[in-house]
C-alpha cells in the first residue's frame, strides 16, 4: 500500500462488475476493494477472484470485512489472497492473521492523544451508504498518521474533502455508482482525475 511521494493513495471499493474493476485500472487507482461484509456490494470469494484477475499484480486487491468471525477471515485469506485486510481496528486486534498480510484498521471516531496506528481509514459510522465522515477530526488526525478519508465523497467534492483534511489518500464506494452496489465506469473515471489533481502543492509538503 505505497503511494508515490507527493501523489494521493486512491481505493475504489465494493466493485462487483468485470467493468468496475476494468474502469478503475484504466483510470489509475491505487488500490480495489471487495466487500466480504453484509452489504448490496458483498462478493464470495470465488465472485472476488473472477473479479480481481485483471487486477492481480498491477494493484493492491483489498479484502473488506466488518466485525468477521475467525472461520469468514481463514476462508477469505484461503481462497481470496487478499492483498489487504481491512476492518474495523478492534476487529484486527482480535484475528489471528499471516504475519505478511497487510491490515487496514477502520477507525470511525478519534480524540485528540489517543494513540493511532501508523496508517488507517478514516469512516463515518456506517459504511457504505454515502455519509460524509467527521472531516475535522480527520484532518486532526492525519496529522499524526498515514489516513485514507472515506465516507460520503463523490467525484464533486473530494477535491474540498483533501483540502480539508489533507490525507494520505482517499477511498470512494457509493460516490460512483449508478445504483447501489453498480459502478458507473464514467464516475469512477471523473473521481480519480479529481482527486489527482486536487491540491497537489499541500502533499507534496507531507
Amino acid at each position: 500500500m505505497n503511494a508515490t511521494p507527493g501523489t494521493l493513495w486512491i481505493k475504489i471499493c465494493g466493485l462487483t462488475t468485470p467493468e468496475a474493476v476494468e474502469a478503475a485500472l484504466a483510470a489509475g487507482a491505487d488500490a480495489i476493494g471487495f466487500v466480504f461484509a453484509e452489504s448490496v456490494r458483498y462478493v464470495d470469494t470465488s465472485a472476488a477472484c473472477r473479479l480481481a484477475g485483471p487486477a492481480r499484480g498491477k494493484v493492491p486487491c483489498v479484502a473488506v470485512t466488518r466485525h468477521p468471525e475467525q472461520p469468514q477471515v481463514d476462508e477469505i485469506i484461503a481462497g481470496f489472497r487478499p492483498d489487504i485486510l481491512q476492518s474495523d481496528a478492534q476487529d484486527l486486534e482480535r484475528l489471528a492473521l499471516p504475519r505478511e498480510l497487510e491490515r487496514l484498521p477502520v477507525l470511525r471516531a478519534w480524540q485528540a492523544g489517543k494513540t493511532l496506528p501508523r496508517r488507517l481509514l478514516f469512516e463515518g459510522a456506517v459504511s457504505g451508504v454515502g455519509r460524509a465522515c467527521d472531516w475535522q477530526a480527520a484532518a486532526a488526525a492525519a496529522q499524526h498518521a498515514q489516513l485514507v478519508l472515506a465516507g460520503g465523497l463523490d467525484p464533486d467534492n473530494v477535491a474540498g474533502a483533501i483540502a480539508a483534511v489533507r490525507p494520505f489518500g482517499v477511498d470512494v464506494s457509493s460516490g460512483v455508482e449508478s445504483r447501489p452496489g453498480i459502478k458507473d465506469p464514467e464516475a469512477v473515471v471523473r473521481f480519480v482525475a479529481a482527486a489527482r489533481t486536487a491540491r497537489p502543492a499541500s502533499l507534496e509538503q507531507r
